[in-house]
């Protein structure tokens, strides 16, 4: 007969087995290969899942506006938008990129919750895309200012996003919805 004294853990003061004793990322390795994730791959909407792009840019149309010294009246679709600042801007894109990183920390907050449910999708193999009608620029700013651009492959409007993923991603409108997911 063996000792259960043999199995407890010398750094634990001889409280803790031994068997209970491993690494964080062991166990993480581990829950994640056992996990069997309902999906294959996820496009999610970036205003309303991750960060709402939005009020940045409504605030950077006031001072390109203010700046160029023109009136932008522009469609509330953001993709019609970029066709219209292309006519009169000319190259604006590099300059929403700088006013958003300059305003990103003000605008974006990283979601504990909404990080670790990505966290653990992506460890179960989920490929996760999102999709807006935000410009690029615009996108991957606030998507590394809540901390999940390494964790995305695709990003672009819903069909590139969908075309990207494959024919079985899942589309997900909410913060309820991904957390229902898993």
């Amino acid at each position: 007969m063996t000792s259960w004294w043999g199995s407890v853990s010398p750094y634990s003061g001889g409280t803790v087995p031994a068997l209970h004793r491993s690494s964080l990322t062991a166990r993480r390795v581990w829950s994640a290969s056992l996990a069997s994730c309902p999906v294959e791959a996820l496009a999610l909407d970036l205003d309303a899942v991750l960060a709402d792009t939005r009020p940045l840019w409504n605030d950077w149309l006031a001072d390109a506006a203010r700046r160029a010294r023109v009136e932008l009246d522009l469609p509330e679709d953001r993709s019609a938008a970029a066709a219209l600042l292309d006519e009169r801007l000319g190259d604006w894109r590099p300059l929403l990129e700088r006013f958003a990183a300059d305003r990103g920390p003000v605008h974006f907050r990283p979601r504990a919750d909404t990080s670790a449910q990505l966290r653990r999708l992506q460890g179960a193999g989920v490929r996760i895309g999102v999709f807006t009608d935000a410009p690029r620029e615009l996108a991957g700013v606030a998507l590394a200012h809540v901390g999940v651009a390494r964790r995305v492959t695709a990003v672009g409007t819903l069909d590139e996003v969908l075309r990207e993923l494959g024919g079985g991603a899942t589309v997900v409108r909410s913060r309820a919805e991904l957390a229902a997911i898993m």
